[in-house]
């Protein structure tokens, strides 16, 4: 397929439960005062050394017990320096926290109680559609509409008026454009993506950008309309190359020329592993499954190229598994190997 497809599942499947207690730990630890202050302190109990990346680059926030922190850790302890300094990269970096299925409210909760004591904002990615994926590698989804609406309801009451921003469903208008997706499900799916925009927009202080493929895919003339049917006019704006390797350059063109076609919205581009660009050998219809040699792209900011630009992510988290393809482990699977090569490639 085209290429956005394992970005879900990636951290849709990944072990948050050691993620998701840490995200509590550290949401109960801190006492300190306002502003920077309390940033300080907390960064005095963080995992590996990881703190919060200064205000001014971006507002979101760093989970010092992630994966990749964790394995920073892990490295330090064996004095593998070398490595280490290559994991650090993606572990001082803001990535998204993908919520899974299971108790979506402690979730979202967890995570947000713990960025707003840091002072910052949950980056937070909602990848449960019936049907997604069609079936492959990322496959899975709520059960039917129902339980997603239920899904949904939880991430809401957990975010509440807490500072957060929501990827909605990678895939999960393209995959209606481009024939993957049954006819069958296509009206049911319009309206749980409009439903959950105007849950998650109705939150004081959450925004919501809803996904709209990437540069390589297509044409903007083939989406604009399906993401005006699910709602786009509704949300902050739309998401770019979440999980593919498309540049900047060419995913602000491509964003820029679908903006123009739905009421001239902004639009986040997921940059986590574009350094490189796209992989241009091997089977085209596998080139975004773990790719060799790409790199980690521009660092999460909200000071970008363009003023349609509202920020680039790191939506995709670096170091875990596209699928189980090219030696990867199940999709999204952390894999050492495979992080620190992005890493390198990335100097």
């Amino acid at each position: 397929m085209y290429g956005s497809r394992g970005a879900g599942a990636l951290s849709t499947r990944r072990a948050s439960a050691v993620a998701l207690g840490a995200a509590l730990l550290l949401a109960g630890c801190s006492s300190s005062s306002d502003g920077e202050d309390k940033d300080k302190d907390k960064d005095k109990n963080a995992g590996a050394g990881i703190t919060q990346q200064p205000k001014d680059a971006g507002p979101f926030w760093v989970n010092p017990d992630g994966n990749a922190a964790q394995q920073l850790a892990a490295l330090e302890k064996s004095d593998k320096k070398d490595q280490a300094a290559q994991i650090r990269k993606i572990a001082e970096q803001p990535t998204s926290e993908w919520i899974r299925p299971e108790n979506p409210e402690e979730q979202a909760r967890g995570f947000t109680e713990a960025a707003d004591e840091a002072g910052r904002t949950a980056l937070l990615v909602l990848y449960n559609i019936p049907h997604r994926d069609c079936g492959q590698y990322s496959g899975g989804g709520a059960a039917d509409g129902d339980a997603y609406r239920a899904f949904v309801d939880g991430v809401a009451k957990g975010i509440g008026d807490r500072p957060a921003t929501v990827i909605l469903e990678p895939d999960a208008v393209l995959h209606l454009v481009d024939g993957c997706t049954p006819e069958q499900f296509h009206e049911e799916r319009y309206d749980l993506l409009k439903g959950a925009i105007a849950k998650l927009t109705a939150l004081k202080n959450t925004k919501v950008y809803l996904d709209a493929g990437n540069a390589g895919w297509g044409n903007p003339d083939q989406i604009f309309e399906p993401l005006k049917w699910a709602g786009i006019d509704q949300a902050d704006g739309f998401s770019v190359n979440v999980s593919n390797f498309y540049t900047t350059e060419d995913s602000i063109a491509y964003g820029k020329q679908l903006s123009a076609k739905v009421d001239g919205k902004h639009f986040v581009i997921d940059t986590s592993r574009n350094g490189n660009g796209p992989y241009t050998e091997g089977d085209p219809g596998e080139r975004w499954c773990n790719p060799p040699g790409r790199a980690l792209g521009e660092t999460p900011t909200t000071k970008t190229a363009d003023p349609l630009v509202d920020a680039y992510l790191w939506v995709k988290r670096p170091g875990e598994s596209d699928g189980e393809c090219k030696g990867g482990p199940k999709a999204g699977e952390w894999w050492p190997e495979y992080a620190q090569k992005l890493a390198a490639a990335s100097e």
